[in-house]
């Protein structure tokens, strides 16, 4: 049977000289952990600052140019295995492994895992092994200089190593280097055979399971081998005649319970038992041959098909799982910490489950960082969530040349192999943003002849996918229209991008499309103001102060803040009201895109916000910052994304009340139209009827008697459904033009002690409008956590915000500003 030992003890690391390396660091072994890497090695040794406060960041830009030894030492005395092997599962990233002084190879690749026979280099006794990283930096400057540059969007050489993007820097996150062995490492002893490759392929059809186990074994000798299957009360198996190393098991499971996505259906999985024994037969399933190794896996049965049929809007990109059309309400996902070993099991549910209460219901894997962990697709698996998974490519022309090409080929089997058996992914793509760049900005004088990566997403990474994963679908890149002769970011085919807004125009033209499928729009915003004092020891803390302005990586991204702030609301007078004001407005941006794009259905079939996530404190366009808290923006896609969303927009000759229904149930409820002045009182109404079937919308054009304001100053709509709560409000002008009367409103707070902590209650009651009050709870304990924000409510109307803490809050500042904010609760006024 193989035999696994992890290998996680007893590891030092050491930094060899070199420059900018500190004097004495050099001869000092430090304490290393694996999985692990050099920085919080070294900070965990209080040998380094933290690099995510103030600008610490660039006082560690040695670490990435600098080489490094991990060193540690293990006792070995089993003499009885035909086979031991060295299984490291990542190394990060141009490694050489030695053994008691034996080399046993070296890597250039953190996306793929490698394994070394190390029978003939252990001894009795202590051994030592040895993993030496050479410097990333060094690694692809050389192999830039001997290939020739390539065009990208950042001035770092990331895309001349196998490595996650992102540790070069990018628009929101810092420039941290890293090395170090960042995925498990173990001896594994073996003989006879072990299960190299299990890879199941699930379909259904008809009601009817299929799952086909291609199992790939290895060698020690030439015997025959059998190998049996089982799921569902369903069981397989096979011999493997000596010398083949191939089989294939096929098992049909009858009316399996199928997996859907969340929202759609339930979740079930069964486990599917892969069993290798020797000799040509198991007998009767107890096993007459030796049991040499074992595979399981939890599997979804669910059929999966992309559909981009052509129609009359262009040709779609719709998602369909079994057999029903599935509207994407997504999210970008990046590596949730540069230092990824932090991330564990329980920090991904954390964060998956702030994704679901968001209504989320696809995670997109960026392409600027990496496969992620096993832990990753198995909660997306457990909770519903969908999975597209970019292969890691992004903004830049990547060379095909060797070593590259045949690394890219191996890691890409890896992965595609590994991921196989998960219900989740639906869909391979090939790349971000790397075809529209070669298309549009300017890739192709400078690359004149060079590979840029066409090779990679339109040759081999397609034929790897269609080898080894024909049941999911793949495409070119993201964005991409499905066609070379149209454009690849054309909103009328495939999947698309939209950032002209954000970058050059205001958020209001993403009216101004009308696509198939959005996959990745945002708007900026700083992080909550706790984790903002955390990271940051300005003084006073302003927009530009110097922590701020190092925390904003985006070129130009405070100046696009201001001309987002300039369109819509009045201008901050200080840093909580500028604080507040570019959360609001980033809230309100991402609500504007979404809704529109869901009033547009079936034409457009899925939007995919970017980005849910941060890894590390930072002005970005996240709705979940650095340190994991929700922004506005969070509550703000929780309804834009609600099952039921009730939203006005604009036509050309009026307005219409639109009612999307992504519910399992029919809709049907009266909707009331109300045009109001600012202190409430009605001057205009209307009442319609809407029967919205499930996965569906329903258009209803308003009245003028409703839908044009006498005074657009003074007036506003409020939608609302009867019973079931949805409301929707539309403003004929913008904040900055609104003759606002000054907040007024009554607060009562109760605060008690809860099983784990504090639990306050703060009942708002307006005398006013109170336009979208922010209840930043944070502001007096960095543990607090409210359950809604972006409440607007009318004179008389009344909201309860709940405020969980660990300790018990200041009652008299959670009813007064900063802490309780609107738009119309100006300081000073």
């Amino acid at each position: 049977m193989t035999a696994r030992r992890s290998l996680h003890q007893g590891w030092s690391l050491q930094a060899l000289p070199g420059p900018g390396v500190p004097g004495e660091l050099p001869e000092r072994a430090v304490p290393a952990t694996v999985p692990g890497c050099v920085h919080t090695d070294l900070l965990d040794a209080g040998l380094i600052p933290d690099p995510y406060l103030d600008a610490n960041e660039l006082t560690l830009a040695w670490i990435g140019r600098t080489d490094w030894v991990y060193e540690t030492t293990f006792d070995w005395d089993d003499e009885t295995a035909d086979r031991v092997d060295l299984a490291c599962a990542g190394l990060d990233t141009v490694a050489t492994v030695t053994l008691n002084g034996t080399e046993l190879g070296r890597t250039a690749n953190m996306h793929r895992g490698y394994r070394f026979d190390v029978r003939s280099a252990l001894v009795p006794g202590e051994n030592t092994l040895r993993v030496r990283f050479d410097s990333p930096y060094r690694y692809a400057e050389e192999q830039r200089e001997r290939l020739g540059n390539r065009p990208n969007a950042y001035p770092e050489p990331f895309a001349f190593i196998r490595k996650m993007a992102c540790n070069f820097g990018w628009d929101w996150g810092p420039t941290l280097v890293t090395a170090g062995i960042w995925q498990p490492v173990e001896l594994q002893t073996w003989s006879v055979a072990r299960l190299a490759e299990v890879r199941p392929l699930v379909t259904v059809d008809d009601r009817t399971g299929r799952v086909e186990v291609r199992v790939e074994v290895e060698r020690a000798t030439d015997a025959p081998l059998t190998v049996a299957a089982a799921v569902a009360g369903v069981r397989a198996e096979t011999v493997i005649p000596a010398e083949e190393t191939v089989a294939v098991l096929r098992l049909t499971v009858p009316d399996p319970e199928l997996w859907w996505p969340r929202g759609y259906g339930g979740q079930p999985r069964y486990p599917l038992d892969v069993t290798l024994h020797d000799g040509d037969s198991t007998g009767d399933g107890d096993g007459t041959g030796r049991l040499l190794d074992t595979w399981q896996r939890r599997i979804g049965f669910r059929s999966l098909q992309l559909d981009t049929s052509a129609d009359e809007h262009g040709s779609a990109f719709t998602v369909v799982v079994n057999g029903t059309p599935i509207v994407v309400r997504g999210v970008n996902w990046i590596p949730d910490d540069v230092f990824v070993t932090r991330v564990t099991r329980d920090r991904l549910a954390t964060r998956f489950s702030q994704a679901v209460e968001a209504n989320v219901n696809l995670l997109r894997v960026w392409g600027g960082g990496l496969y992620e962990t096993e832990d990753f697709y198995d909660l997306a698996d457990e909770m519903g969530l969908l999975v597209q998974q970019d292969f890691p490519f992004a903004c830049a022309a990547y060379p095909e040349e060797e070593p590259f090409a045949t690394e890219v080929a191996a890691e890409a089997r890896e992965q595609v192999i590994r991921l196989a058996s998960h219900p989740s992914l639906v869909l391979w793509t090939g790349n971000n943003e790397n075809i529209w760049g070669w298309h549009d900005w300017g890739w192709q004088e400078e690359l004149g002849d060079s590979t840029w990566g066409a090779g990679y997403y339109f040759e081999l990474l397609p034929s790897i996918v269609a080898e080894l994963d024909p049941t999911r679908p793949y495409w070119p890149g993201s964005p991409w229209s499905g066609r070379p002769d149209i454009h690849p970011n054309d909103p009328a085919h495939g999947s698309m991008h939209i950032w002209d807004v954000w970058n050059q125009v205001d958020y209001t033209h993403y009216r101004d499309y009308k696509p198939r499928f959005v996959a990745e729009f945002g708007f900026q915003a700083p992080p909550a103001f706790s984790t903002l004092r955390r990271a940051l020891s300005d003084e006073p803390l302003a927009h530009d102060s110097p922590g701020m302005a190092h925390h904003q990586k985006a070129t130009g991204g405070d100046e696009k803040l201001q001309r987002g702030l300039d369109a819509h609301l009045p201008a901050p007078v200080d840093f909580d009201d500028w604080h507040y004001l570019t959360q609001l407005n980033q809230a309100r941006a991402i609500a504007l895109g979404v809704e529109h794009f869901r009033a547009l259905r079936p034409i457009c079939m899925g939007t995919i916000v970017w980005q849910l996530n941060d890894c590390w404190p930072v002005t970005s366009w996240a709705a979940v910052d650095g340190d994991g808290r929700r922004k506005p923006l969070w509550y703000a896609l929780r309804r834009a994304y609600a099952d039921r969303l009730l939203t006005v927009q604009p036509a050309d000759d009026g307005l219409n009340v639109v009612a999307v229904n992504d519910g399992p149930d029919g809709w049907r409820t009266s909707v009331t139209v109300t045009r109001l002045t600012l202190g409430g009182e009605p001057v205009g109404k209307t009442t319609v009827e809407v029967d919205v079937a499930p996965h569906s919308a329903a258009t209803v054009p308003l009245p003028a008697d409703v839908a044009v304001a006498d005074q657009p100053r003074h007036e506003l709509l409020l939608a609302e459904a009867t019973g079931t709560g949805e409301r929707a409000f539309w403003f004929f002008a913008e904040d900055r033009d609104i003759p606002y009367p000054t907040a007024r409103y009554d607060t009562v707070v109760e605060s008690e002690r809860a099983a784990s902590g504090y639990v306050a209650r703060v009942r708002v009651t307006a005398r006013t409008i109170l336009r979208d009050l922010v209840l930043a709870a944070d502001r007096l304990d960095p543990t607090a956590e409210v359950g809604d924000a972006l409440v607007t409510l009318l004179p008389g109307e009344s909201v309860t915000f709940t405020v969980t803490s660990a300790g018990p809050l200041d009652v008299a500042a959670l009813g007064a500003g900063p802490v309780l904010r609107c738009v119309n609760d100006r300081p000073g006024a």
